[in-house]
């Protein structure tokens, strides 16, 4: 009896990824590079300008903007909802406790704003968003452009609890980390490369402070960290008597601002700064592929590119779904 209830788990369970996977090559498919080259020419240079203006202003805005763009997609898709205010009868998901630390909202409001004036109605938040991370990146030394399709709407509900068991947490292992992927329709091999995105921005020192005071059954430190780099940390995130350590800490402490493999090459030196930065090493397979990113950078910026395009079609609202909000922030 309990074979049976286990095989029929498995096969529920694979009948559910290859359903989350051709709906996200369904939503793929219906978004379009140059979608808006008639319907609103100016629309994605204007969006270009506008996060160049920020992050020349200021660099860790890129790594906000990719983040923001993340975590809008792995809630409801990507549909904007992460851009909505709370109510007074509904706390968003920009209030759950995941997306407190999240930034770069005014950057969209700034870019939507310009373009309601040059075609009012016409160009979505998602998309909005979609192009503000891939030109984000673009900006960063060692980053590159790639083509992003448009044509995505907004949704117009936004719930803060719907972030959980969504967004995976700082302390995800390997097997927890493919299972939220892959309910999107990401495979591990995409979800190794989307961790790239860790080699550029700052974490909360609150985010691994347990791997420095608090690990393991002694209450000591994570004896998968490199000790040098755990000295380092310590300095930077002291401990606070009953709180949780305060600060914040590049993710990767040797080029913070390059989009580079590093991040890769910190976790084979035992130096990844969260839990599930580091879990990548303990699983065989991941390891290699980790391993294989620090040897050959070009397959990395491939394989980034190619994931972050297909995390941008998750559950996307197109044709007449959804709507086009004027204002990223207010429901329509």
């Amino acid at each position: 009896m309990e074979a049976r209830g286990s095989r029929g788990m498995r096969l529920w369970l694979l009948s559910a990824a290859v359903m989350a996977m051709a709906m996200a090559t369904r939503s793929q498919a219906q978004l379009q590079v140059g979608y808006y080259d008639t319907l609103c020419p100016a629309a994605e240079i204007i969006v270009q300008e506008e996060v160049s203006k920020a992050v020349s202003g200021n660099p860790g805005m890129a790594a906000g903007l990719v983040r923001l763009h993340f975590h809008d997609c792995f809630v409801r898709g990507c549909d904007a909802s992460v851009l909505l205010d709370s109510t007074q009868g509904n706390r968003a998901e920009k209030d759950a406790p995941p997306n407190t630390s999240l930034r770069g909202f005014e950057v969209i409001d700034s870019a939507k704003s310009r373009l309601e004036t040059a075609c009012f109605g016409v160009v979505s938040c998602a998309d909005v968003l979609a192009f503000a991370a891939r030109d984000a990146l673009a900006l960063v030394v060692g980053g590159n452009a790639y083509q992003v399709p448009g044509g995505r709407r907004d949704g117009n509900v936004s719930v803060a609890q719907e972030t959980n068991g969504n967004l995976p947490p700082p302390s995800a292992n390997v097997a927890q980390l493919n299972q939220m992927f892959g309910a999107k329709g990401l495979t591990q091999a995409e979800m190794v490369a989307l961790s790239g995105a860790h080699t550029i921005g700052v974490s909360h020192c609150s985010s691994f402070s347990n791997r420095l005071y608090s690990s393991g059954p002694n209450a000591g430190q994570d004896p998968s960290m490199d000790p040098s780099y755990v000295a380092a940390l310590t300095t930077q995130c002291p401990q606070q008597q009953g709180q949780p350590a305060a600060g914040m800490v590049p993710m990767d402490a040797v080029t913070p601002n390059a989009f580079d493999t590093n991040y890769y090459a910190a976790i084979v030196a035992n130096r990844g700064l969260l839990s599930s930065d580091q879990a990548l090493l303990a699983d065989q397979t991941t390891a290699a592929q980790v391993v294989g990113y620090t040897n050959n950078p070009d397959s990395f910026q491939t394989d980034f590119a190619a994931a972050m395009v297909k995390m941008g079609s998750i559950g996307v609202l197109t044709g007449n779904a959804g709507t086009i909000r004027t204002n990223c922030r207010v429901a329509s």
